[in-house]
């Protein structure tokens, strides 16, 4: 694999790009205190600005890894200012595999913006850095999410049972993946 860290990447309506310390105050705002937004996550919502301030100081210090992978995702032609995010927020190097998180604020659920975000995120791991898998999870009373991991191409493996925890407690977990090789196939 070659890690080439953060890169900007544009989709059609989004720019996915590092995060900057002036995000704090949209991230918070947008999405990182909303209890709803993060009710399925396994990070609580921030009581106040600060918290998101010190989270977003050290996301920053951690882009000079290349190995780091955590986008801020910005819609094209509004504010500048992220709506969500999407990270690599595992990997495994010896198997190639990357696993994917994200989170977006609720005003843009249900539009296609976080598949379009993760299909541009998968693309750029497979043939930019050469992850051979990309692998994600939901509980599985979020079917939105898993519903975006099957837009982009992931299958379905399968539930385990009691095998996570998030704000919900310990819960079961469905997991999906795309291979390099079938995703070659697709576009």
């Amino acid at each position: 694999m070659k890690h080439i860290g953060t890169k900007a990447i544009k989709t059609s309506r989004l720019k996915l790009r590092a995060f900057e310390k002036s995000d704090a105050k949209a991230m918070y705002e947008r999405w990182a205190s909303d209890e709803e937004v993060t009710h399925f996550l396994t990070w609580k919502p921030h009581q106040n600005i600060q918290v998101t301030q010190n989270i977003l100081t050290d996301w920053i210090d951690q882009y000079q890894n290349l190995n780091y992978y955590n986008w801020a995702i910005v819609m094209e032609n509004q504010d500048d200012l992220p709506i969500g995010n999407i990270s690599v927020v595992e990997t495994h190097e010896k198997v190639h595999l990357a696993v994917i998180g994200y989170c977006l604020s609720r005003q843009y659920w249900h539009q296609g913006i976080m598949s379009e975000a993760l299909h541009a995120i998968i693309d750029f791991l497979f043939n930019e850095v050469g992850y051979e898998c990309i692998q994600s999870r939901h509980d599985p009373r979020n079917k939105h999410s898993g519903q975006v991991m099957l837009k982009c191409g992931m299958k379905y493996e399968g539930t385990l049972r009691h095998s996570d925890w998030n704000n919900q407690g310990i819960v079961d977990a469905c997991y999906y993946s795309i291979l390099k090789d079938e995703y070659k196939k697709k576009v």
